[in-house]
């Protein structure tokens, strides 16, 4: 299950943005994340909702 929640790091690699652009779109609800204890983990399918959201596919085609 681990993989299914992926780490603001995790996210920032990914995505090749600052742990401050990750965190902002968590605040404005463009990213979906979840708080366990006060770990903030991003669901692998709000990732992917949110590349699709920007026309990107999770495959990294970059919607080409």
């Amino acid at each position: 299950m681990s993989a299914d929640l992926l780490t603001v790091t995790q996210v920032m690699a990914r995505l090749q943005v600052s742990r401050h652009t990750v965190y902002q779109l968590i605040r404005t609800r463009r990213l979906r994340s979840v708080l366990i204890g006060r770990c903030r983990r991003i669901p692998a399918v709000a990732l992917a909702a949110y590349l699709r959201e920007i026309g990107m596919d999770a495959g990294g085609d970059h919607g080409r």
